[in-house]
C-alpha cells in the first residue's frame, strides 16, 4: 500500500513495543517482570465503578456533546478552583477520551509548518511525534540529571525564537519523576508572555507527588489567557482503560478542540464521563492509599538500584519512575533494554525511548508490587555480573 508521507513524521509509545515483545517471551515460557508500562496496577477504586455501572444501568449509552457533559464540565471548573485558585468558565473545558487528543488536537490546531515547539528532552515521546507529524520543527529542552532532571534556565531562555509558538511543559515528569519549581514555571511564564507564546502544560501526574507541592503554571497570573492545562483521570484514579482526559485552554481555542473531537471521535464515551464525575467529588480515601504505596515503592527501588554496581539513581520527586543513569555498565540503553529482557526477564524502557537526550539512561516503572521490584533487582544485578 501507499501511504502518505505524513505517516512517515509519526512516532509510537515504545512500552507497547516492549510489552508486545514480553508478551511473546513469556508465551514461550520465559518468566517476566513488567516495569516498562506507564500503568497503576491498582485497580479502580470502587465507588467509581459502581458510579459507571449505575450510569450505564441508567442508559448513559447515547452520544454525548463533544464538548463533555455539562456536569463534568462543571464539576472540574471547581476541581481546578479548588487546586490552582483560577475558576474556569465552563465553556473552556474540553473532555476527550484520554488526555493524549488534547495534545494532538493543540498541536494540529495551532502549528503550522516550520512553527517551533519547545518541549521536554527526555519526555513523553507522543509530543515530539506529533510535532513532526503537523510540519513543525521539535526544539528539545534538555532536562538535566544533575539539576534533578529540571532544565537550564539560560538555555531555555536561548532556544526561544521569533519561530517558537509552543512551549510544552510536563510536572511531574515522565519518564524522570522530576518536579519544576515555583522558580522554573515562572521562567517558563515571563518568556511566554514576554513573545505571546502559547504552553501546553501537562498535570497528568499532579496527584503522585512526594516531595514539595505541584506547582501549576495554569495559576500563575496572566497566564490562564495563554495556556491549555492537560490532564486526565487515569493516573490518579487508575483508570487508565476508562479513556478519560481533559483540557482547558481560551475559547477559541477550545472551539477549535471541539470542533475537531467532532470530526474524529464524536465524543467520550457518556458513562465514564458520570464515573468520572464520582472520582473528582468522591472519597480519596484509595487514591491516597496508592500513592503512598508507590511511595514506599519508589524508596525501595532507589535504595535498590543505587546498590548495583555500575548504576546510579536519583530519587524522583512524583509520578511512579525512576530514571537511572547507567552509563558506567559501558552499553548503550537500547543494548540494555534488550539484555534485561532476554537475559534477566525484566522489561524495561531505553531511556532513548524518551528522546535524544535519554541517552545513558533506563526507565523502570514501579507500578509493580515490591516483591516482584525485588525480584527484578536480582536479576538485573546477575544479569550485569555476567557482562563482566
Amino acid at each position: 500500500m501507499n501511504f502518505a508521507q505524513r505517516m512517515s513524521y509519526l512516532g509510537t509509545e515504545t512500552a507497547f513495543e516492549v510489552m508486545a515483545k514480553a508478551k511473546a517471551l513469556e508465551a514461550q515460557g520465559k518468566d517476566i517482570i513488567y516495569l516498562q508500562i506507564g500503568e497503576p496496577d491498582f485497580p479502580t477504586p470502587k465507588h467509581i465503578i459502581e458510579a459507571g455501572v449505575d450510569a450505564l444501568r441508567r442508559g448513559e449509552t447515547h452520544y454525548s456533546p463533544a464538548a463533555g457533559i455539562m456536569p463534568l464540565r462543571q464539576a472540574l471548573v471547581e476541581e481546578i478552583y479548588n487546586r490552582r485558585g483560577i475558576r474556569p468558565d465552563v465553556d473552556e473545558v474540553i473532555i476527550t477520551p484520554g488526555a493524549k487528543p488534547i495534545m494532538f488536537y493543540v498541536i494540529l490546531a495551532c502549528i503550522e509548518a516550520g512553527d517551533e515547539v519547545i518541549y521536554p528532552n527526555p519526555g513523553f515521546p507522543i509530543y515530539e511525534s506529533v510535532i513532526n507529524f503537523v510540519g513543525g520543527t521539535p526544539i528539545p529542552l534538555p532536562l538535566l540529571e544533575e539539576r534533578d532532571f529540571r532544565f537550564d534556565p539560560d538555555y531555555f531562555r536561548s532556544l526561544v525564537t521569533k519561530k517558537t509558538k509552543l512551549i510544552i511543559v510536563n510536572t511531574p515528569a515522565n519518564p524522570t519523576g522530576g518536579i519544576l519549581t515555583k522558580s522554573d514555571i515562572e521562567i517558563i511564564a515571563e518568556v511566554a508572555q514576554e513573545r505571546g507564546i502559547l504552553v501546553l502544560s501537562d498535570e497528568v501526574y499532579k496527584n503522585i507527588i512526594y516531595e514539595g507541592e505541584h506547582q501549576s503554571l495554569y495559576a500563575l497570573p496572566g497566564m490562564r489567557e495563554q495556556t491549555v492545562l492537560l490532564d486526565g483521570f487515569s493516573k490518579t484514579y487508575a483508570m487508565t482503560g476508562w479513556r478519560l482526559g481533559w483540557g482547558v485552554m481560551p475559547k477559541p481555542l477550545a472551539k477549535k478542540v471541539e470542533q475537531l473531537m467532532i470530526n474524529s471521535n464524536s465524543c467520550t464515551a457518556t458513562f465514564s464521563q458520570h464515573a468520572a464525575i464520582e472520582a473528582l467529588q468522591g472519597p480519596m480515601t484509595e487514591v491516597d492509599a496508592m500513592v503512598e504505596k508507590f511511595r514506599q515503592r519508589r524508596d525501595f527501588i532507589v535504595a535498590g538500584l543505587n546498590k548495583i554496581p555500575g548504576i546510579t539513581c536519583r530519587m524522583p520527586k512524583g509520578a511512579f519512575y525512576v530514571f537511572p543513569n547507567i552509563k558506567d555498565i559501558g552499553r548503550s540503553s537500547q543494548e540494555l533494554e534488550e539484555y534485561f529482557l532476554h537475559e534477566a526477564g525484566v522489561a524495561a524502557l531505553s531511556g532513548t525511548a524518551f528522546g535524544q537526550h535519554g541517552d545513558g539512561y533506563l526507565r523502570f516503572s514501579y507500578a509493580n508490587s515490591t516483591k516482584n521490584i525485588g525480584l527484578a533487582l536480582e536479576k538485573i544485578k546477575f544479569a550485569l555480573e555476567k557482562l563482566t
